[in-house]
């Protein structure tokens, strides 16, 4: 039986635990063969562990994203292997303070945004020429409803989400007459650490987990999706367009 992603080349940052972790597999299972990005070495490891009892395949790449030279490597070889990629899935993320905002300090604000913003331009930078050497490059980036909701006490991730959400807009626009597709991803509450760490109190048995996710981010990597500069909610099950303010 052929799996709808056989061959291509998947590349999923923040691989190691929750949604990136579940949507490397999720990939993995469907045919593509992950290059999994994470700063934790044993938990892409056991990626690998769980990638290979299904038979797929992996290249761990050990990487803090805010090495922008990394990332400009990893394009590099990614180039020289492959010469192509067919897949990015821009997961990796950290939540930051909890905290009003005149209690945050300078510092703690951009380390947010160097992880939620600034990694994934530099990952558009130096993946794009890989994605549109693909038949049907695919770009997914998971993204948050703190973004358009503002939420309060936790302004420097909503804000980095808004950023990120405007920025895959923008390539989304810019790439539309290729055969790039750009979308973004909207998880809403789902069991992982990020979300135990904002709501210590919430019984996590609750809320959907990373697995259940994954699969509806799968689709949106396949050669067959066409629509691109869309928001997918996943709560709601709806692709949504984004529209001006009122």
């Amino acid at each position: 039986m052929t799996k709808p992603l056989a061959d291509r080349i998947a590349l999923v940052t923040g691989a190691s635990r929750g949604i990136g972790y579940a949507t490397a597999i999720a990939l993995a299972r469907a045919g593509a063969h992950i290059v999994a990005v994470a700063r934790t070495q044993g938990g892409l490891e056991e990626l690998d562990d769980e990638i290979r009892k299904d038979g797929g395949s992996a290249t761990l790449v050990p990487l803090n994203l805010t090495d922008s030279d990394g990332i400009a490597r990893l394009g590099a070889g990614l180039h020289e292997r492959y010469g192509k990629l067919d897949i990015l899935v821009g997961n990796a993320g950290v939540l930051g303070p909890s905290s009003p905002i005149g209690h945050i300090e300078l510092k703690t604000f951009t380390d947010v945004m160097a992880v939620n913003v600034s990694a994934n331009f530099q990952l558009i930078r130096c993946m794009e020429p890989l994605l549109k050497q693909s038949d049907a490059g695919r770009a997914v980036f998971v993204t948050s409803g703190a973004a358009n909701k503002a939420t309060a006490y936790v302004s420097p991730y909503a804000a980095s989400k808004a950023a990120l959400e405007t920025l895959a807009r923008a390539w989304a626009q810019e790439t539309a007459n290729t055969k790039l597709r750009v979308n973004l991803f909207n998880p809403g509450p789902v069991r992982t650490r990020m979300r135990a760490t904002l709501m210590p109190g919430e019984d996590p048995a609750t809320l959907d987990t990373p697995e259940q996710v994954a699969e509806f981010i799968v689709p949106m990597c396949a050669p067959d999706w066409t629509e691109t500069g869309k928001f997918y909610d996943y709560k709601t099950r709806s692709l949504m367009s984004f529209r001006s303010p009122a």
